[in-house]
């Protein structure tokens, strides 16, 4: 094989971005990817005419208009707006919390009514510091909106109760006091019109790219193919688990192909009792308003991340965070080797963040 200026590894979008980037300034690049495609967590598939997130909803939304210009690039954007909808045994509440949920869960109609409902109920609980995720959540928004909209959600997402969970996972709830369902404030907002595996085809255009490829095993094989390495893998599997293993959690997905043309009305529906086993349905055509004649719905099950599964974000509690400091001290005497995305930065990261990263960390090789 040819020698590269970079041997990129895991193809998501830090991966290629920053193969993008390299190969607009004249570099040679190889991407390898353990999967049999590319894409990593954004790829999407065509069933039944429908664009499928085989691993979760993803909906870009940035007010970083450097990062957005750049993303329109590769894809156009429909105008979707997240408005996703939490199910508590049968009751449907608008999110984000706003006067919409407030009105269903009190019947307030004013601004004024929600805010005071709120505050008699955490005035009456009189928690001063917050010792745990629950003593915090209550402390912000009061048992109802707790209880029936975050206490088992939480408890699923994490796979532990929230008092075992620290208060600083929580640091704020934002509360609208509009009638506004769009989860995002920020400025731009959408989804990819054909999914976003075109965009991630055309940011490594130009490279050459390896996928059903596992980087351990290549590398023994291969180990002068770059100059230097990208690597957006587990940090600590990188390092051999030298210090020990990072905690991960991961989502197993269950998903239907129904002979319907809608099944719920909306593309996200959290469901937010601790009972229900998954957290959230996600029925794919509603993201790019689909008539299809039918319909693809996905099932999201948290739990624990274990070898051969895949680990989708870092539990960044202090005990993970303190190991994660001492594999990026390690990962300072390899500057052969670059560690980016949220597996090895381990750092959970929306995907405007994952580009701008990208973009950070090619100025840096370059400057």
């Amino acid at each position: 094989m040819r020698y590269y200026d970079y041997l990129v590894v895991g193809s998501g979008l830090f991966g290629a971005t920053f193969t993008y980037l390299a190969i607009k300034n004249g570099k040679s690049v190889l991407v390898i990817d353990k999967r049999d495609h590319v894409g990593g967590n954004v790829y999407t598939e065509a069933v039944e005419g429908v664009n499928v997130h085989r691993y979760g909803a993803h909906i870009f939304h940035t007010s970083d208009k450097e990062v957005w210009d750049f993303i329109s690039r590769f894809a156009e954007f429909n105008n979707y707006v997240n408005s996703p909808v939490a199910n508590y045994k049968g009751e449907l509440y608008n999110l984000p919390f706003n006067m919409n949920t407030f009105n269903r869960l009190w019947g307030v109609v004013t601004p004024e009514q929600a805010r005071q409902k709120i505050e008699e109920q955490v005035r009456s609980l009189d928690i001063k510091e917050p010792k745990n995720l629950e003593e915090q959540a209550l402390s912000l928004v009061g048992p109802d909106v707790y209880e029936k909209l975050i206490k088992g959600y939480t408890e699923k997402q994490w796979g532990r109760d929230c008092k075992d969970l620290p208060a600083s996972i929580i640091k704020r709830l934002p509360c609208r006091f509009t009638f506004d369902n769009n989860y995002f404030n920020d400025r731009y907002q959408g989804i990819p019109i054909g999914g976003y595996t075109p965009i991630i085809k055309k940011m490594l255009a130009g490279a050459d790219v390896l996928t059903g490829t596992d980087y351990f095993r290549f590398i023994k094989d291969h180990q002068n193919i770059a100059r230097k390495t990208v690597y957006t893998g587990m940090i600590d599997e990188f390092f051999g688990f030298c210090y020990g293993k990072l905690q991960y959690r991961t989502v197993c997905f269950e998903t239907k192909t129904l002979d319907q043309p809608n099944y719920q009305g909306v593309a996200v529906m959290n469901y937010t009792e601790r009972d229900v086993p998954y957290t959230r349905i996600i029925e794919h055509k509603h993201f790019e308003f689909g008539t299809q004649e039918k319909t693809v719905i996905s099932y999201e099950y948290p739990t624990e991340w274990q070898e051969g599964k895949e680990p989708y974000y870092p539990v960044g509690d202090e005990r993970n965070l303190a190991l994660y400091d001492r594999y990026a001290a390690l990962a300072e005497t390899r500057p052969d080797v670059l560690f980016g995305g949220r597996l090895g930065q381990y750092k959970y990261y929306d995907m405007d963040k994952v580009i701008r990263a990208a973009f950070t960390a090619f100025n840096k090789e370059i400057n």
